[in-house]
């Protein structure tokens, strides 16, 4: 995985946590958003850990141009900014996983495997501002995602749901008696019909249409 941020200080310490999974190998480290982007080019790790606020080019900036050029490498936003502009914009912008680092260093290696699994992860605190963000949304109307929803097939929403529970492919493939190619057929197939970019993005249509209170697992 790729590691980004312009505190040495703070790239140190991550990487120390980090080390701790040996499942988890740092390939490359920046200090910039350009210098994150040219290492994801290069290395095409299968994640990249970004902070926001860093130097030329940020977090967010990194995140959307790594998703549209490299969607092979999934992103995490890693920062002390929970403002809800920042979670928005990093979610829109194709981020896979939001985490804090005031976060207990738990949160991040159960983040970096999940998002590399294929699913997405938000830390409990930002999951709970988008929570309730979402829960107003409804109580004003959450017509269009169900709309949305209602044009998919019966296995197709099988899937959202699984999906919008955090569950990776190999997960949903397993709890749905499925092969995990038919699963990422299947994703493509909602992603393109609910008009939507990437996993959370189709994780938070699920909760707009009323499908969370059928899911089985939470944190992404």
């Amino acid at each position: 995985m790729l590691l980004a941020d312009d505190e040495a200080m703070v790239r140190a310490g991550v990487r120390a946590i980090l080390a701790r999974d040996p499942a988890i190998e740092v390939v490359a480290e920046a200090a910039d958003g350009c210098e994150a982007l040219d290492a994801v080019r290069a290395l095409r790790p299968a994640v990249a850990l970004l902070d926001i606020q860093m130097p030329r080019l940020d977090g967010i900036a990194a995140a959307a141009r790594i998703h549209q050029e490299l969607p092979g490498t999934a992103v995490i936003m890693l920062t002390t900014f929970g403002e809800d502009e920042f979670i928005g914009r990093a979610l829109r912008e194709g981020a896979s996983g939001f985490l804090l680092k005031a976060d207990d260093p738990r949160e991040l290696l159960t983040g970096v495997h999940a998002v590399a699994a294929g699913g997405a992860y938000l830390s409990p605190k930002v999951a709970a501002r988008v929570v309730a963000g979402l829960r107003s949304e409804r109580m004003a109307g959450g017509g269009p995602a169900r709309n949305a929803v209602e044009g998919l097939t019966g296995r197709e929403n099988d899937v959202l749901t699984l999906l919008g529970a955090g569950l990776s492919n190999a997960e949903i493939a397993a709890r749905l008696l499925l092969v995990e190619g038919t699963v990422k057929a299947h994703v493509s197939a909602i992603l393109g019909k609910l008009g939507v970019r990437n996993r959370v993005e189709a994780a938070i249509a699920a909760y707009e249409a009323g499908l969370a209170g059928r899911n089985r697992r939470t944190g992404a």
